[in-house]
């Protein structure tokens, strides 16, 4: 199997599908409700496969979405790192959850993103325009179920010998 940077490959295309859908447009009304699509794709990953996903990976995605998004270079990259820093610590755990808590912990660590992600936004005096910039938790979580069977799927059919 072909590795990018000891990352196989399904993984790595499933990361560049969340930075393209990070960059989709949508209507304008679904814009601040979008999920963070790499961030769910990262926890996954991280979850399955954390001696290969871990914070140098988060880093680097973050700084590519940065860049796709044109948002302060780092701010990103930082959030996602502290989470997925939190997941490696917890995944032991969080893999036995049942998908309704993963849920619950996926909507903290959203939380945690956004708030991480929101700091410097603030420091450069860009603080969020409304409580819509909350709305990426609540979506996100949502998501989750669909996020974590499709990505299960994918790892038992390609992946299931790295476990």
């Amino acid at each position: 199997m072909t590795r990018a940077i000891g990352i196989p490959w399904p993984v790595a295309l499933t990361l560049l599908a969340a930075l393209a859908l990070a960059i989709v447009p949508v209507p304008d009304i679904l814009r601040p409700a979008r999920p963070e699509w790499l961030a769910l794709i990262l926890i996954y990953w991280a979850m399955a496969f954390p001696s290969r996903i871990g914070i140098l990976t988060a880093f680097v995605a973050g700084l590519l979405l940065d860049t796709l998004q044109g948002q302060l270079l780092g701010q990103n990259a930082i959030a996602l790192a502290v989470v997925i820093y939190i997941v490696l610590q917890i995944h032991p755990r969080l893999r036995v959850y049942p998908v309704w808590q993963q849920m619950m912990v996926v909507a903290i660590l959203m939380a945690l993103f956004k708030l991480l992600a929101l700091w410097p936004q603030g420091i450069t005096g860009f603080p969020p325009g409304s409580l819509w910039y909350w709305a990426p938790v609540l979506t996100s979580a949502l998501v989750w179920p669909l996020i974590f069977s499709l990505l299960r799927d994918l790892r038992r059919r390609w992946l299931l010998h790295l476990t």
